[in-house]
C-alpha cells in the first residue's frame, strides 16, 4: 500500500499541493519562532568594552522571592523559592576589587563605571582611565587624564589641548582632551576616559563599580579561577565567555526573557492553527478523493491497508514540506528578529541563533498535525461498509462523531471558565492574560461543529440569497448544503482568520488606549523638562518652582519595587512613581483618599487602596520593600490613593527612588502651569530659565507622545506576529477554496450541458464563495466576541472595544475578497474549455 500511496502523488497533484502548502507554510513560522526563541534563551550579546578581561563580576540581578507566605515556610525548604529578577542594576562595592586581587591564578583586577553623558553634543559613556585595559584602549597620543582633563576615541575628531563640554547628571563642564586612545575592535557606545576622581563624582556612585573585569595569570585554567572568584565574590554573578556580554549589555538578558515569551506564545498558536488548517486541508483531500477510496473498498481492500495508504500519502507530502521548511526557517527567524531590532523591541548587540532544535520541533509540530488528520481521514474512510461505498462517496454528510463531540465540549467548557476567570477575577489590563488565551479554546470547539453550525447558518441565509440573486443564488444554497462537509472545510479557515485577527488586534487596541487614558488622566502638567544625558540635577526642581507662573514642579522617577512584609507574591514587583512632595499634587491627579501627598518625603510611599485593603495596611503602617537594585527598606504610609483599577503605582519619593535606580537621577520633571498662565508662554519661560543646562523642554503634547511611543513598541510585536499567523490562515484559505473549486470542473461541465450559461455558472460559485466567506465572518466575529466582550468589561466598562470601525471592516473585507477571488478565478480556469470535455473528463 506504501507503493500504492506513493504512485497515487503523480496521479493527483492539485491535491497534494494543497497539502504541501499547508504544511509548508505551518512549519515555517513555527521553526522561525523557535529561532526567536532560541536566541532569548541565549540572551548571548559580544562583549566589546570588556573583551580583554576573561572574567567578568557583576552584580546579582536575581534574588529568591518566596512563593507563599515566609511564615508558614521551613528555613530550608528551597523548593518553595523563585527567582525574581530586579529591574535596575545592582552595584559592587569596591572592597570586592581588593578582594579579588587575593584569589590564586588572578593577574590583575579592574573596577569599572559607566555613565551615560553628551560630550560636545554626542551620546557616549564615561569611563575611569584604569579601566580601558577591559578593551584594550590604547594611547594613540597624549597622556592619561589628570583631574579635570579627559581622553577621548580616535573617532572623536579631537586632538591634545581641545576644550571639549560634557554635560552629565544634569551639569555641563569644560574638559581639557589629554590624550586620544583607540581601540582594537569596534564599539557601539562611545568612550570618553576620566581620571579615577572626576569619574566617581560624575558617576554619582563613589565607592561602587557598575562591573569588575578579573585577568588570569599566564597558564591559569580560566574555570578554576572562575570558580574560586565566585567563591569569593558570593552573591555576585561571576561570567566568562560570551556570557560577559550581557555584564556589558545588561538589557540583552532582559530582552532574551521578553523575546522567549514572544515566540513562546507565537509558536504555541501557530502549532494550533496549524494543525487546524493542515487537518482541514487534508480532509477536503481527502473527501474529494471519496469515490476512489469507496470503490477500493468495494473490489476487497481492507480498512488497514486503506488508512496506511492515505497516511502514506499524507506523509509523503509532510516530510517533503517541512524538510524545506526546516532549511527556510532560519532565514524567515532571523527576517523578523531584525525587524524587532530596527523597531527598538530588542537591542542590537544580541546575537540570532537558529541552531537544529528549532528546525526539528517545527517539523515535528507539522508532521504530528498531518499524522493526526491522515489517520482521522484515513480511519473514517476505512469504516465504510463496502455495500455501502459508492452510496457514501456520492454525497458525505457524516460528521459529527463522538471524538469532536467531547473535544468541542471540553473547548466551549474552557472558553466559558476563562470569560467567567475574566469578568469575576480580573481587573484592569491585566484582563487580557484569560480574555487572549479564551479566543483559540472558542475557534476550536467552533471549527469541532462547523459543518453542523454552517448548515444551519444555510438554512437561515437561503431565503435572503434567493431574493438577492435569484436561481444562481438558490443553487448556490442547494450545492452548499448538499456539500456541507466541503463547505466547511473552507469555512474553518476563514473563521480562524477572521476570529484570531479581530480578538487580537482589539485586544491590543484597548489596551493601548486605557494605558494612554489612565496616563493623560493622571498626569496633569503642563509642560516637561526630560535629561539629554545622565538625568536632571538634583536642585533642579528647586529653581523651576521658581520661575514665576509655575504653580508645581514634581521629578518624575518610574521603576519596580517588591514587598517583602507584607508578604507579595508578585514576582515581577509593583510599579513605583517616584515624586517631589512639594509639587505631586500639583503635577498629578491621582485622588487621594486618606493622608496627604506634602508628606511624602523621606522614608514614606503612597499606597493605591486597592494595595491597602489586600495587604490590611493603612497611614501609619510600615511596608518593608526592596527597592529596584535590591536594596531592602521600610516605609511609613502617608497617604492612601484612588488610582484607575490595572494601573495602580505606589508613589514614592523621588529622591528615595532616583539613587536605586539604572540611571541614578530623575530624568523627567512635570510642571504645571499657575492660574491664567498661557501653557505655551510657560513652555518659553522655562527654556529661558534652563538656558545652557543639557536639559529638553516640551509642552504637554510632547509629554503624551513619548507615552505613546512607548506603548506603541509593545503593540507593533502583537501585530507583527500575529500579522504572520493572520497570513499563514490566509493562504490556507485561498488554497482550501482554491483545492475544492478546481475539483469541480466535472460538476461545472455537467451544469452548462444542462443549458446554464458559463456566466450562470461563475455567478453561482460567487454566490457560494460569497455564502461561505459570509459564514466564516460571523463565527469569526463570534468567536472574537467570546474573547473582547468580558475582557472590555473588566477593563473599560463597556461591551465594545476601543479602536476604530475600520480595522473590523478592513478584516472582513480582505476575508470576503479572499473568498470571492479564490473561488472565482479557479471556477473561470474550469469553465474556460468545452463543457462536454470537462464533463466527460473531469479534473484532479
Amino acid at each position: 500500500m506504501l507503493r500504492l500511496a506513493f504512485r497515487t502523488l503523480r496521479l493527483r497533484k492539485g491535491g497534494f499541493i494543497g497539502t504541501f502548502i499547508a504544511v509548508f507554510f505551518g512549519a515555517l513560522i513555527v521553526a522561525s519562532c523557535g529561532g526567536l526563541m532560541e536566541t532569548g534563551i541565549r540572551s548571548n550579546a559580544e562583549p566589546q568594552r570588556l573583551a580583554a578581561a576573561p572574567i567578568v563580576v557583576t552584580g546579582g540581578q536575581t534574588f529568591a522571592l518566596p512563593k507563599k507566605d515566609p511564615a508558614s515556610l521551613e528555613a530550608d525548604d528551597k523548593r518553595k523559592f523563585e527567582d525574581a529578577r530586579l529591574p535596575e542594576r545592582v552595584r559592587l562595592d569596591n572592597g570586592l576589587v581588593s578582594r579579588l586581587r587575593s584569589v590564586p591564578g588572578v593577574s590583575d583586577v579592574v573596577g569599572e563605571v559607566s555613565f551615560p553623558l553628551a560630550a560636545s553634543g554626542r551620546p557616549a559613556l564615561g569611563h575611569a582611565w584604569d579601566s580601558a585595559a577591559l578593551t584594550p584602549y590604547a594611547l594613540v597620543e597624549g597622556a592619561a587624564p589628570a583631574s579635570g582633563e579627559v581622553v577621548v576615541e580616535s573617532t572623536s575628531g579631537l586632538k591634545p589641548g581641545d576644550l571639549v563640554e560634557v554635560a552629565a547628571r544634569g551639569k555641563t563642564e569644560s574638559f581639557r582632551v589629554a590624550g586620544v586612545a583607540g581601540a582594537p575592535r569596534s564599539i557601539t557606545r562611545g568612550a570618553v576616559f576620566f581620571s579615577a576622581t572626576d569619574a566617581a563624582r560624575l558617576s554619582g556612585y563613589p565607592g561602587k563599580a557598575d562591573v569588575i573585569g578579573v585577568f588570569t595569570k599566564p597558564g591559569a585554567d580560566v574555570e578554576q579561577v572562575q570558580a574560586k572568584v565566585a567563591e569569593t565574590a558570593a552573591g555576585a554573578t561571576v561570567l566568562s565567555g560570551i556570557d560577559r556580554g550581557v555584564a556589558e549589555f545588561p538589557e540583552a538578558d532582559s530582552s532574551g526573557s521578553n523575546l522567549i515569551v514572544i515566540a513562546a506564545v507565537s509558536g504555541g498558536l501557530s502549532v494550533m492553527v496549524a494543525m487546524f488548517v493542515v487537518a482541514s486541508t487534508l480532509s477536503l483531500s481527502t473527501q474529494q478523493r471519496s469515490r476512489e477510496l469507496a470503490l477500493m473498498r468495494a473490489i476487497g481492500t481492507t480498512p488497514r491497508q486503506l488508512r496506511r495508504m492515505v497516511l502514506g500519502e499524507a506523509l509523503a507530502v509532510g516530510l517533503l514540506a517541512t524538510a524545506l521548511a526546516a532549511v527556510l526557517g532560519p532565514f524567515l527567524g532571523e527576517w523578523l528578529f531584525t525587524q524587532l531590532v530596527e523597531n527598538g523591541v530588542v537591542p542590537g548587540v544580541l546575537r540570532f541563533y537558529q541552531g537544529w532544535l528549532p528546525s526539528v520541533v517545527g517539523a515535528g509540530a507539522a508532521i504530528l498535525a498531518v499524522f493526526i488528520a491522515a489517520f482521522m481521514a484515513g480511519r473514517r474512510a476505512g469504516k465504510i461498509r463496502p455495500t455501502e461505498a459508492l452510496a457514501e462517496a456520492a454525497v458525505t454528510r457524516r460528521w459529527l462523531t463522538p471524538t469532536r463531540f467531547v473535544l468541542a465540549a471540553l473547548c466551549f467548557g474552557g472558553g466559558t471558565a476563562l470569560a467567567i476567570v475574566t469578568v469575576a477575577v480580573m481587573t484592569g489590563p491585566i484582563a487580557a492574560s484569560t480574555a487572549g488565551p479564551a479566543v483559540i479554546l472558542w475557534a476550536l470547539g467552533v471549527a469541532m461543529i462547523t459543518p453542523g453550525v454552517a448548515k444551519v447558518m444555510t438554512a437561515i441565509l437561503q431565503w435572503p440569497m434567493r431574493l438577492l440573486g435569484g436561481i444562481d443564488a438558490h443553487l448556490a444554497v442547494l450545492n452548499t448544503r448538499a456539500g456541507i462537509v466541503r463547505a466547511a472545510g473552507a469555512v474553518t479557515p476563514i473563521m480562524l482568520a477572521v476570529g484570531i485577527a479581530t480578538a487580537n488586534i482589539y485586544l491590543q487596541t484597548t489596551q493601548q488606549e486605557l494605558a494612554d487614558q489612565a496616563f493623560t488622566e493622571d498626569v496633569r502638567a503642563d509642560a516637561v523638562i526630560g535629561s539629554v544625558a545622565g538625568g536632571l540635577a538634583p536642585d533642579l526642581v528647586q529653581r523651576i518652582q521658581a520661575v514665576p507662573g509655575v504653580a508645581g514642579a514634581s521629578e518624575y522617577v518610574t521603576s519596580s519595587v517588591f514587598l517583602e512584609e507584607p508578604y507579595d507574591s508578585s514576582d515581577e514587583g509593583r510599579p513605583a512613581i517616584g515624586l517631589t512632595a512639594a509639587g505631586a499634587g500639583a503635577t498629578i491627579d491621582t485622588k487621594v483618599t486618606q493622608g496627604d501627598l506634602k508628606a511624602l518625603t523621606g522614608r514614606s510611599v503612597a499606597l493605591p487602596a486597592v494595595f491597602a485593603k489586600d495587604f490590611g495596611r493603612g497611614i501609619g503602617d510600615t511596608l518593608s520593600l526592596k527597592l529596584g537594585d535590591g536594596t531592602p527598606v521600610d516605609v511609613k504610609v502617608v497617604a492612601v490613593t484612588s488610582q484607575r483599577p490595572g494601573f495602580e503605582s505606589l508613589l514614592l519619593p523621588a529622591d528615595l527612588l532616583a539613587p536605586h535606580t539604572t540611571a541614578g537621577l530623575a530624568g523627567q520633571m512635570l510642571v504645571r502651569a499657575a492660574p491664567g498662565v498661557d501653557p505655551a508662554a510657560l513652555t518659553e519661560r522655562l527654556r529661558e530659565a534652563t538656558a545652557g543646562l543639557p536639559v529638553s523642554v516640551g509642552d504637554r503634547g510632547a509629554l503624551v507622545a513619548a507615552h505613546a511611543k512607548d506603548q506603541a513598541v509593545g503593540a507593533w510585536v502583537n501585530y507583527l506576529l500575529v500579522g504572520m499567523i493572520i497570513a499563514y490562515t490566509v493562504i490556507s484559505v485561498a488554497n482550501t477554496l482554491v483545492m475544492a473549486t478546481v475539483r469541480r470542473r466535472r460538476e461545472f461541465g455537467l451544469q452548462r450541458l444542462t443549458g446554464s450559461t458559463r456566466a450562470q455558472v461563475l455567478r453561482m460559485a460567487g454566490f457560494e464563495g460569497g455564502l461561505v466567506a459570509l459564514i466564516g465572518i460571523v463565527l469569526g466575529t463570534v468567536v472574537a466576541a467570546g474573547s473582547i466582550i468580558p475582557f472590555c468589561l473588566v477593563a473599560a466598562d463597556s461591551l465594545l472595544p476601543m479602536g476604530s470601525p475600520l480595522i473590523y471592516l478592513s478584516i472582513i473585507g480582505i476575508a470576503a475578497a479572499l473568498a470571492l477571488t479564490a473561488t472565482l478565478v479557479p471556477a473561470w480556469a474550469a469553465t474556460r474549455g468545452q463543457a462536454v470535455d470537462a464533463a466527460t473528463t473531469g479534473s484532479d
